[in-house]
C-alpha cells in the first residue's frame, strides 16, 4: 500500500510539505461496478482504493489493485482477474485528473465535473465524470457513477460468455477523504 502512495506523490508532482494541509486522502474508498444481462447479474466491490486530492490544484488520483474486487460468487473472482482483467499483467486501475471549477472552500455540497484519464489494462481513455462533492467539518465526501464500455480497454470475452456480461459496465464510487498527516 505504501508503495502505491509513493507513486501517487509522484504522479501528481506534489509541492513539498508547506501545502500538506492541501491534501485530503482516503486508503478506503469504495468503488462497485455491475454487469446486467438477461442471463447474469455480476456486481463487484472494492473497499480498498486509495486516492488523493491536493485541493490548491484540484487535481485527484486513484488507484485500486484489480484483484480486491470481492464478488458474490468466487468463480466470478477467478474469470475476472485470469481471464478478462488478467490482474497478475495488468495490477492495478488509476485515474488522473482535474475537478472543473470547484471551490474546496464551500461548505455543504457541490456537483462538478471531474475530467481526467482512466487507465485500466495499461490501455488510456479519457473521461469525464459528473460527481457530487459535500464538505462537512473540513472533510470532503465525493460520490458519482459513470459507464465503461468494454470494448475500450480491450477486455476479451469468450463467444460462448458474451451473453452473460454486458457491454455497458456501469461503476459507482464513494470516496470519504481527511486531511493528509504525514
Amino acid at each position: 500500500m505504501n508503495k502505491i502512495l509513493i507513486q501517487l506523490f509522484f504522479l501528481l508532482n506534489f509541492v513539498p510539505s508547506d501545502s500538506i494541509s492541501e491534501q485530503v486522502i482516503t486508503r478506503q474508498g469504495q468503488v462497485s461496478f455491475f454487469s446486467y444481462t438477461s442471463v447474469e447479474n455480476i456486481e463487484a466491490k472494492n473497499n480498498q482504493v486509495l486516492s488523493i486530492i491536493d485541493l490548491s490544484k484540484q487535481e485527484i488520483a486513484i488507484s485500486m489493485l484489480m484483484n480486491a474486487f470481492v464478488f458474490k460468487k468466487s468463480l466470478m473472482h477467478e474469470h475476472f482477474n485470469e481471464s478478462y482483467i488478467e490482474s497478475d499483467l495488468y495490477p492495478k486501475a488509476t485515474f488522473k485528473g482535474n475537478f472543473i471549477d470547484f471551490d474546496p472552500n464551500i461548505e455543504g455540497s457541490q456537483t462538478k465535473f471531474v475530467k481526467g484519464t482512466l487507465t485500466i489494462r495499461n490501455i488510456s481513455k479519457e473521461i469525464e465524470i459528473k460527481t457530487n462533492i459535500e464538505k462537512i467539518d473540513g472533510k470532503f465526501i465525493i460520490t458519482g457513477d459513470f459507464e465503461l464500455t468494454v470494448k475500450d480497454f480491450e477486455i476479451k470475452i469468450p463467444p460462448i460468455l458474451r451473453p452473460n456480461i454486458a457491454k455497458v459496465i456501469s461503476v459507482t464510487f464513494r470516496f470519504e477523504y481527511q486531511p493528509y498527516e504525514e
